[in-house]
């Protein structure tokens, strides 16, 4: 049997077990919750918690805490230094580095093995399923496909353990029948210097013939523009005619969405997102054309759901799956087969449906505006900047956003950074646009501008082409999955820039 014939009867096979929990969810997710607190009873935190006697989630839900990384911290580090059993029974060798915030203080959330396979990988494999799915005469296999990874190194701890951007964690994994059609070589896709890998996966890929290119949308455009600079070619599809696959993750590909159109001018290129984090992978873009993804719910992973306006409470109840309601908005909380127990990750979702359970990241705990109680999620703040973008001919790179205090002589109000690829016919247009569109999505923001009496309109900058690039550099957080943040609650980031980027 040819090897495209045979992948396919094989992701068959699997799209199969994706529809039966789909069918019944609830079934699959009681399954999980059962495996995880079986497999993890005679760890030093099943002891703690007497997991041997846990029989229901709503006991779960009882007697273990709420998580986040200050709690779970201390453990980590003991992992980190060599103790094993403490969270989940098999050995602990891998930490991925979170890079979901820009601090100096990073994250290391511990890769297991069952992590790496029964999540992650499966997860890739969902995303080929479907994509066959979508695309029945795809030729995926007959080429190669291009992945952006982050850098790995060696534990300073221990020599038998290593951290690194998860994307590092898992390319140094893969299995056979990923690696004999990934490119660029390991070498290269690990290296830790951003610009220089930069330029090599350009050299690297440009003559292969790439089918299917996995990675965050920002830095890929990165990529795919040295590869258009080097070949002298207008758009991607000159350089690799066969694409027919691109899989993104890691932040909103709204603002993202009309560069790539540009650089792949072509209906045969199939996008699809996937939400996943150092911590899981939780859904998948199941149907043409969707901007929600189907909840994943045989990887591994028990989910909770906490309401965000019970956030402010020290131990705010939980919601299961079959609990949730559809245009609510939920904090997401998880138990994994890496030894997280209850953790909350810090991203908010809401449910665009419950038939299937198909959720849409709308922003994150902490990454929002709510200086004078507006409430401004990042979800409202893309799809204006969408909006914007759309009635003014432009195309936005990046963003970050954050408040104007009020004083003695002034109304507050919101400050934005906007770089452009392609500035707009008139700023003024553009800011009107950005910000209406945010008060017919969130009725708090349009509350506090009615009349201006709270706020007043956002004041918009058109910073230089690089500014967050070097903003990144000067952190040491280019590449991989690095971003810039949305939206602030302070002005720290704000500040920063304006003091290198004239007005």
């Amino acid at each position: 049997m040819p090897v495209n014939a045979l992948f396919s009867f094989l992701m068959n096979k699997r799209l199969q077990q994706i529809e039966l929990f789909r069918d019944h969810p609830h079934e699959a997710q009681l399954e999980v919750f059962h495996k995880l607190v079986d497999a993890a009873r005679y760890t030093e935190w099943g002891r703690r918690y007497d997991y041997s006697s846990i029989n229901t989630p709503d006991e779960f839900r009882q007697r273990v805490p709420l998580q986040d990384y200050t709690s779970v911290k201390p453990w980590v580090d003991r992992m980190r230094a060599g103790e094993q059993n403490l969270l989940w029974p098999t050995d602990i060798r891998w930490f991925a580095k979170s890079s979901g915030t820009t601090n100096a203080k990073s994250k290391y959330i511990p890769v297991s093995r069952e992590a790496l396979e029964e999540c992650h990988y499966k997860g890739g494999k969902d995303l080929l399923s479907l994509h066959y799915a979508m695309r029945p005469q795809s030729r995926l296999y007959q080429g190669m496909n291009m992945v952006l990874g982050g850098s790995s190194a060696t534990e300073p701890l221990r020599n038998d353990a290593y951290t690194g951007d998860l994307s590092a964690i898992i390319i140094r994994n893969l299995p056979l029948w990923v690696e004999v059609r990934r490119t660029p070589v390991i070498e290269t896709a690990l290296m830790e210097n951003w610009e220089e890998k930069v330029e090599r996966m350009a050299r690297e890929t440009m003559r292969e013939d790439v089918r299917s290119i996995a990675g965050v949308p920002s830095w890929t455009l990165v990529v795919l523009r040295r590869v258009l600079e080097l070949t002298a070619k207008r758009d991607i599809m000159e350089v690799w005619p066969n694409l027919e696959l691109f899989m993104h993750g890691g932040v909103s590909f709204r603002p993202y969405r009309e560069q790539y159109r540009k650089i792949f001018p072509s209906s045969n290129v199939n996008y699809l997102e996937s939400y996943n984090a150092s911590e899981g992978f939780f859904g998948i873009t199941d149907r043409h054309g969707a901007e929600d993804l189907l909840l994943m719910l045989d990887y591994g992973i028990f989910f909770e759901f906490i309401p965000v306006k019970d956030l402010h409470r020290e131990q705010p109840p939980t919601k299961l799956l079959h609990e949730v309601e559809a245009g609510e908005e939920y904090a997401l909380v998880i138990s994994t087969n890496a030894g997280l127990w209850r953790y909350m990750i810090g991203d908010t979702v809401h449910f665009t449906d419950t038939k299937p359970y198909r959720v849409q990241v709308s922003g994150r705990t902490r990454s929002f505006i709510n200086a004078f109680g507006e409430e401004l999620i990042v979800e409202n703040a893309d799809r204006g900047i969408q909006a914007a973008c759309s009635a003014t001919g432009s195309v936005v790179c990046d963003y970050t956003a954050g408040p104007v205090y009020m004083d003695e002589m002034a109304r507050g109000g919101h400050e934005w950074m906007i770089e452009f690829e392609e500035l707009p016919e008139d700023l003024e247009r553009f800011t009107t646009v950005l910000d209406q569109t945010m008060r017919n999505l969130n009725s708090d923001y349009d509350a506090k501008r009615s009349s201006g009496l709270v706020l007043q309109p956002p004041i918009v900058h058109a910073v230089a082409k690089g500014t967050f690039h070097r903003w990144l550099k000067q952190r040491g957080k280019l590449g991989g999955q690095n971003k810039v943040p949305r939206l602030c609650n302070d002005r720290s980031i704000l500040d920063q820039l304006l003091l290198g980027t004239p007005a």
